[in-house]
């Protein structure tokens, strides 16, 4: 037996652990965290297995589907870009299974959590494996609601339960898009068929779709007085989608709010599985966007902006989880932008992204879990009153390090000396540049720049007011326990030495397969599709362009430094209540505002309160109409009704007299 030929156990081996943790979880110990924990380090051992196969014979690649009714097949599909993901989210979600055994230690609803958790788990795996869109939206809908789940998981806590309903409900927005998108792909490609589709073809699967990209490029629709290509139309729907799971601008709402769950769910929901499913659909359907250059655009402006925009609110958060969920919602965006210079670059950006995908996973799971040490410690997430960590905590402390330097990026630029960060976050900002280069658009190049400044500010601004310095209150605290510690310990050294290790086959291994196993056409010509040209190779960059990430990413370090280690300026006055650019940045923008006073209760509650009203109003009318006609009726035939039984009878007989007539009529007119 062929290994591939278990990878249908990847998603079912945890499925099985959520329902026995579900049903026996709490008659054992640690609420049954062993069952989980088996499971996932099983898919994990499987799903490392394949990768290294894939590695070795980059062709094997793994695809199985059975057909279940017309409209769905069940099947799998292990490509480069599948096991990667299969083995990183295995991974991760290990790790931290095994260090929730210690922060959940104290929970009153372990087994809950831990059978939660492996449904999680297994959502994700399935949605990885899918070899068709129908199927990945449906494991897409169970991510969404497990993270409700999660995210509530103390749901006695109003804010907790309010944090969920808003996740759930803000994703939906993104939810419907995708789900349109697939609709208009499924009519489209019926069409493509004639709606005579071959016995045994299933239309859905992504290898039927991807063959029929060069006929739905050449479909188009009239939209608000514009041609628009049906791909395009159908691609920025999918991306749709994405912004809403991955916590892009707008709908990046419910990201920082999503902290009201434990700490070790963040790290779940941040690291391995919900945030990093938008971007996962978007390389998935690659080949698509390729031949959509202009959605790709809109990718690659979003993803910038959105890494920019939340780096501004990141830089003053005073909650330890706050600030990294703005550094998630960030640094999403350069994997969107990531995919998005695929407008220039082609395939190679499929690599770039998921590459930086990867490395994120291991140093914002190891950030995470690093908070989660500290408040399990000290029992408050608020930096202002830390201070003096790293003293009761060094082996936090120096895992925290690590991971705020990998997120950063530092290293040496045409060396292979830096943590994995500089490998793909500088990947994405020079290919930022390429596009610029190649396409004139260097807004997004522009804007990525900015982020790396921004992203060095807020992470270092954590570190110092948390673990230097003086206490700024009496918490107390000690170092947490080994199954705390060593999770830790293990992400911190993949932090550091992942991406050196792996740079140089992760392009390679994900970008050239994943296009060639599907599609049999250049990529320069899917492109053409939409009247786009790649970027024949890429020339040598300037040396400030290689520098610059670093160069941003070392001048926050040292404001931040001067700022809150030295305490040269006195930050109390900046950030004093009446300064207007730090009560806009601390309200967030008034997103709040916007969307929940304004758009949900203006707009949305009173429209639907007025149109009720109105549609009440009308339906009283209208009766009362009918009413009033009754009753004046009434009132003019009481006038026939004369008491005289001659009066009737002449009635009755003019009345029999006009329907003879009228059949008579009737009768001639049809013959």
């Amino acid at each position: 037996m062929a290994v591939g030929d278990l990878a249908f156990l990847i998603p079912v081996l945890p499925a099985l652990a959520f329902v026995l943790t579900f049903f026996f979880g709490k008659k054992l110990p640690t609420g049954g965290a062993i069952i989980p924990i088996a499971a996932i380090a099983t898919s994990f051992v499987i799903s490392l297995l394949i990768t290294l196969n894939l590695l070795a014979n980059p062709e094997e690649v793994v695809s199985q589907s059975y057909s279940w009714f017309a409209m769905l097949n069940i099947g799998i599909l292990v490509d480069p870009l599948a096991a990667v993901m299969l083995t990183m989210v295995t991974f991760v979600s290990l790790l931290i299974h095994i260090y929730s055994t210690g922060y959940m230690s104290h929970d009153k609803a372990p087994s809950r959590y831990f059978a939660e958790t492996a449904l999680f788990t297994a959502s994700m795996l399935g949605l990885i494996l899918s070899d068709n869109i129908l199927q990945l939206f449906v494991c897409w809908e169970l991510v969404g609601v497990c993270s409700y789940l999660l995210i509530g998981f103390w749901f006695e806590k109003p804010s907790a339960a309010t944090a969920a309903k808003k996740a759930f409900l803000t994703t939906r927005i993104g939810d419907v898009m995708f789900l349109t998108g697939i609709i208009v792909l499924f009519s489209d490609l019926f069409k493509i068929f004639n709606g005579n589709v071959p016995d045994g073809v299933y239309i859905l699967r992504f290898d039927e779709i991807f063959a029929h990209i060069p006929d739905l490029a050449a479909m188009n629709a009239n939209i608000l007085g514009m041609e628009v290509s049906h791909i395009t139309l159908i691609t920025l729907l999918f991306f749709g989608g994405a912004v809403g799971k991955s916590g892009q601008f707008p709908l990046h709402v419910w990201l920082p709010d999503a902290m009201e769950g434990p700490t070790t769910v963040s790290a779940l929901i941040h690291a391995a599985t919900m945030v990093t499913a938008g971007v996962y659909l978007v390389a998935r359907t690659f080949p698509m966007f390729i031949a959509a250059p202009d959605s790709l655009m809109v990718v690659a402006y979003v993803g910038a902006f959105t890494a920019l925009f939340a780096g501004t609110m990141g830089i003053v958060m005073n909650d330890l989880k706050r600030v990294l969920a703005y550094s998630t919602i960030s640094q999403l965006g350069y994997m969107m932008l990531g995919l998005g210079v695929g407008a220039a670059v082609g395939s190679e950006a499929v690599g770039i992204a998921l590459f930086h995908l990867i490395n994120h996973a291991f140093f914002k799971a190891l950030l995470f879990l690093c908070a989660g040490s500290v408040i399990h410690a000290v029992g408050t997430h608020d930096m202002r009153q830390l201070g003096g960590v790293a003293k009761v905590m060094p082996v936090t402390a120096v895992t925290m390090i690590v991971a705020s330097l990998a997120l950063t990026g530092i290293g040496i630029p045409g060396t292979s000396i830096g943590t994995s960060g500089f490998f793909s976050k500088d990947a994405i900002i020079e290919s930022a540049y390429l596009m610029g280069e190649t396409t004139g658009s260097w807004i997004p190049y522009i804007l990525a720049i900015a982020a790396a400044l921004l992203t060095s500010i807020y992470i270092f601004r954590l570190v110092f007011m948390t673990f230097y310095g003086k206490p700024r209150t009496d918490y107390g605290g000690h170092e947490s326990p080994a199954s705390m510690t060593i999770p830790l310990s293990i992400l911190a050294l993949l932090a550091l030495v992942f991406g050196g290790l792996t740079s140089k086959i992760f392009n390679t291994f994900v970008s050239e397969t994943f296009v060639n196993n599907f599609v049999n056409m250049n990529i320069h010509e899917l492109a053409t599709l939409g009247g786009y040209h790649l970027a024949e190779h890429a020339g040598e960059e300037p040396m400030l362009v290689l520098w610059l990430p670093l160069i941003m990413a070392l001048a926050g370090l040292v404001i931040t430094f001067l700022i809150y280690g030295l305490r040269i300026v006195n930050m109390d006055s900046l950030v004093s209540r009446n300064n207007p650019i730090y009560k806009l940045l601390y309200n967030r923008y008034y997103q709040n505002a916007i969307f929940t006073n304004f758009i949900s209760v203006k707009v949305i509650y009173e429209g639907f309160a007025f149109a009720g009203r109105a549609v009440d109003r009308g339906f009283d009318w209208t009766v009362k109409w009918f009413s009033d006609l009754a009753i004046e009726s009434g009132e003019s035939l009481r006038q026939f009704q004369t008491g005289a039984v001659q009066n009737y009878a002449t009635a009755v007989i003019t009345g029999v007299s006009l329907l003879v007539i009228l059949i008579k009529v009737v009768m001639e007119v049809l013959q």
